[in-house]
């Protein structure tokens, strides 16, 4: 496992031990196409996050962005949101998708190509599992 993977595990298990009422975890990550990485940060603060916070959609923490080459370093976006459930993930996502402003800003940031590779955008769900007590 790369140390950038160990990483990313640890922090995850200790933003789920601080939100025990979450059932249900998703992982994500962007690759950007090339040169686009700038633009991708921006799409995310400028539009994705205001309108995450609009349609329930609660990022766990921060976003992240590997820090060895291998890992994917300057391309990659990653972070965690947190569901009480599938069925709640599905009906704020779709609600995000609708969102006029996130539609318009989704847009307008690609106007000069797109911001991910094909096949760039990866959603994992994830659910906790008991750690053995000590």
């Amino acid at each position: 496992m790369s140390k950038f993977l160990k990483l990313a595990a640890g922090t995850i298990l200790l933003g789920m031990l601080t939100m025990a009422n979450a059932e249900v975890y998703e992982l994500r990550t962007y690759t950007a196409a090339p040169g686009k990485m700038e633009a991708l940060k921006a799409r995310f603060r400028d539009y994705a996050l205001p309108a995450f916070a609009r349609h329930g959609l609660k990022v766990m923490g921060t976003l992240w962005t590997p820090t060895e080459e291998a890992d994917g370093k300057g391309n990659v976006i990653i972070y965690v949101l947190v569901h009480k459930s599938r069925e709640e993930a599905t009906k704020n996502w779709a609600a995000f998708q609708a969102d006029p402003e996130w539609i318009k800003g989704r847009a307008e940031s690609v106007k000069d190509g797109q911001l991910t590779i094909p096949m760039g955008v990866k959603s994992v769900f994830m659910e906790t599992l008991p750690l053995p007590a000590k």
